[in-house]
């Protein structure tokens, strides 16, 4: 899916929109499934169909909106989130944040997502002015110390909100009574179990880029 998805930004303009769309499109299906099986009240099922609109809709207006700094930006930082935090909660290990929610979240796991993401959004910003035409380093250095920092403080909120969005979809899944979103991706539950972090994260791109 990793691939699909790299081959998709890579060609980038209706491919991309096109994959994206699909991907809310299918998430959206699997989280109303999900609320289907958790309530049975028709006032209930409403509220939360219209949250997930708001939701999911939203999140995935702003990725196909945001330009390539913006996306690549919040996929990064979801991206990194989910490797230093797989890392860190292995190797330290340590009390668990809500292990009736999510047994394999720890908080040693959330420091370091932070720090992923911190890490990834000083560098991204550093990146995207060094390759901006700027004649000496020091202009480079004036330019993106302080964007860099900015860059990376809004880093360590992207990685609570992607934390936050696996915490709500496992909470979903834990009251509907199933492992996974689905069985669409064999081995790998559905597609809502793969973009959970995402969603938060294009929430806030969003909002800070712009996009209404």
């Amino acid at each position: 899916m990793l691939a699909i998805a790299l081959t998709a930004l890579w060609m980038g303009g209706r491919v991309l929109d096109a994959f994206l769309a699909l991907v809310v499109l299918v998430t959206f299906a699997e989280y109303c499934a999900l609320i289907f099986k958790i309530t049975q009240k028709p006032l209930n099922r409403l509220l939360a169909v219209i949250f997930g609109v708001g939701y999911i809709g939203y999140a995935g207006y702003a990725l196909i909106a945001a330009d390539s700094y913006y996306l690549i930006a919040a996929l990064g930082a979801v991206i990194f989130t989910d490797v230093f935090a797989y890392f860190f909660g292995r190797g330290i290990g340590g009390p668990k944040i809500a292990p009736r929610i999510s047994p394999s979240k720890t908080w040693a796991g959330l420091v370091g997502g932070i720090i992923g993401a911190a890490l990834w959004l000083g560098a991204w910003v550093s990146t995207f002015h060094y390759t901006s035409g700027y004649t000496s380093w020091a202009d480079f250095w004036e330019a993106t110390s302080e964007d860099s920092l900015g860059a990376a403080a809004i880093g360590i909120i992207l990685a609570v909100a992607a934390q936050s969005g696996d915490f709500f979809e496992s909470w979903l899944k834990r009251k509907a009574g199933v492992k996974d979103s689905s069985n669409l991706i064999p081995g790998h539950g559905g597609v809502f179990d793969r973009v959970d972090g995402v969603i938060p994260v294009a929430f806030i791109v969003g909002l800070l880029s712009g996009v209404a």
